[in-house]
């Protein structure tokens, strides 16, 4: 039954102190809609402002790549050290235990193989697949300088309209191929690109020289890749730099599930990221936990 008691002295309004506003923490967020900042609050740690995200999803063009053998034996451990999982809806449904509180970034979009010209994908997942799945975000690769890259571009503009409409977060991701030269002017360019055309956040490369400029220039929160295996010093040094110079966060994965001690890696690189640690003690952090597994 309604309250129907009017009186003043029993309720609590407090006209004397005005509503608080709460500001998002994220960069160039604060206008979305609170579906868009609660799945990016999934991805990002608020306190930090940063992500470790575990990049899983390589099978969707190469096949079985060494360390993704067998997903439910080397993945499924380093789960609970991740703050989201970047992978596709195949291993999603098949091994990923449905139990899991972390966040899901979907890979949606697909098309060639190795064996083919990469840059000449389409969408290869529907938006209802990816509510379906509660997933936080979805990952289109954006091939600037590429030879399909008109159509990656718009494939990444048609995924942030769908995504708009339903709250979903696009991640942009960008692709290097072979003839591109891998430096600052390019992932400025590149990342610049992706967030005048609506991604929300974007996954790129570092470099030594410059990347602050990257980070500065993009309006929208850039990821860094971890790229091929290198060694595990040189992956945490390549984090925390990133870090320092404005990234928020990375998306690791082959230098975490190809590395000798997996469990620990994860665990360094959160230190590097979230606490920033420095590479010398997370590194030492690496090898107290590696003599553990």
């Amino acid at each position: 039954m309604a309250d129907t008691d009017d009186s003043r002295e029993t309720h609590q309004y407090h006209p004397e102190k005005p509503q608080k506003t709460e500001g998002f923490f994220l960069k160039g967020s604060g206008s979305l809609d609170w579906g868009m900042k609660n799945r990016l609050a999934r991805i990002f740690n608020p306190d930090s402002g940063r992500t470790v995200m575990l990049a899983i999803d390589h099978g969707y063009f190469q096949g079985p790549t060494s360390g993704l053998e067998r997903v439910d034996i080397s993945i499924v451990p380093l789960i609970p050290y991740a703050d989201t999982l970047m992978l596709t809806r195949g291993i999603l449904r098949t091994v990923i235990p449905a139990s899991t509180p972390k966040s899901i970034v979907l890979r949606v979009s697909g098309g060639t193989s190795i064996l083919k010209e990469l840059s000449n994908e389409g969408l290869a997942v529907d938006i209802e697949e990816a509510v379906r799945l509660n997933v936080c975000a979805m990952a289109v690769q954006v091939f600037v300088g590429g030879e399909h890259e008109r159509e990656s571009i718009l494939n990444m503009t048609k995924m942030v309209d769908i995504g708009t409409r339903y709250g979903m977060p696009t991640l942009a991701v960008t692709a290097v191929g072979k003839d591109m030269k891998r430096d600052a002017r390019y992932f400025r360019l590149a990342t610049r690109i992706c967030a005048e055309l609506g991604a929300h956040y974007i996954k790129t490369y570092y470099v030594e020289e410059g990347f602050e400029t990257v980070t500065a220039s993009c309006p929208v929160p850039i990821v860094m890749a971890g790229g091929k295996k290198i060694p595990e010093f040189d992956a945490l040094t390549m984090a925390s730099k990133a870090c320092q110079e404005g990234a928020a966060g990375v998306d690791m994965g082959r230098n975490i599930f190809q590395s000798d001690h997996p469990i620990a890696m994860i665990q360094a690189v959160r230190a590097v990221v979230h606490r920033n640690e420095t590479p010398e003690r997370a590194f030492a952090l690496y090898e107290e936990l590696g003599r553990k597994e």
